[in-house]
């Protein structure tokens, strides 16, 4: 059952009301433009995030899964690393070291599901293809953004070092690299959401003019169920020969030399005019 304005009113001040549990103790400082732009909105606000970072953890050796509360943080950094931090971290270990490269990842509370549609069809038309929503039996609805070219390596078994200094450095440009597209799909994203959030008329302070933007439409106007952006965009895909289970060009897919049919370096005409079809 959809929630009331007062309903959403009243958990979104809850969350603003709440300490930040993370580590770090606030908002990453690539993130935090587009975390107020959200919060400064009626229909949405963040309730967790994370730019993107690369970490070594050390994990139990006598478990077979690794559980980031439950390991020695060896190192973090949500900027970019150097073999030169990472090797004398990975030299303490004391158990099965592991290398990760985490991408941004933002979870976001939305008034109404039309507000998680605009938010799911934004994310998705900017790179960040693993998207999607959850609605909840009192009504919230969740939009988390996520994508997929993270990297999980094991370094070391039992605090013994299992590769060499020179693949740990190779390791180190890999997640830079990674670091790199990571920061790009996330401007990406931040610009394509305030150019549909105009488009869309949405109630805010943080929302700039956008003279090139259409009048906006009803969300609805396709159907009640909010999904005909969906049909259009399988449509265009189909087309094209492209499906949306297959991974973008930067995450494996075919065409990753620039010329496939998901290349998140493509146009941003186009992915607006996707981002904004729930309006036409």
């Amino acid at each position: 059952m959809p929630c009331t304005d007062r309903e959403f009113a009243r958990w979104k001040s809850q969350s603003a009301e709440k300490l930040d549990q993370s580590r770090k103790g606030g908002v990453d400082a690539d993130i935090a433009p587009l975390v107020r732009l959200l919060n400064g909105l009626q229909q949405y606000f963040t309730t967790s995030s994370c730019s993107g970072r690369t970490i070594l953890i050390d994990g139990n050796p006598d478990s077979s899964e690794v559980h980031k509360q439950n390991c020695q943080w060896l190192f973090v950094s949500h900027q970019k690393c150097t073999a030169e931090e990472v090797i004398p971290a990975a030299g303490r270990s004391s158990g099965d070291a592991v290398l990760k490269f985490e991408p941004f990842v933002l979870h976001v509370q939305c008034r109404r599901l039309e507000d998680a549609q605009l938010m799911h069809s934004v994310a998705v038309n900017s790179g960040f293809r693993n998207s999607g929503l959850t609605v909840g039996k009192t009504g919230k609805i969740i939009s988390a953004v996520r994508s997929t070219h993270g990297l999980e390596v094991p370094v070391s078994q039992r605090g013994r070092l299992l590769v060499t200094h020179d693949y740990i450095d190779f390791l180190c440009q890999i997640c830079n690299q990674k670091m790199e597209e990571n920061l790009r799909r996330i401007d990406r994203f931040h610009e394509n959401l305030r150019r549909a959030l105009t488009s869309a008329g949405a109630p805010g302070p943080h929302v700039p003019e956008c003279p090139s933007a259409q009048p906006a439409q009803s969300a609805n106007e396709d159907g009640a169920d909010g999904q005909a952006v969906y049909r259009r965009r399988r449509r265009r895909e189909q087309a094209h020969g492209c499906h949306d289970d297959r991974k973008d060009t930067r995450d494996g897919c075919p065409g990753i030399d620039g010329r496939g049919c998901h290349d998140d370096s493509d146009s941003t005409l186009t992915e607006l005019k996707d981002c904004l079809d729930l309006f036409t």
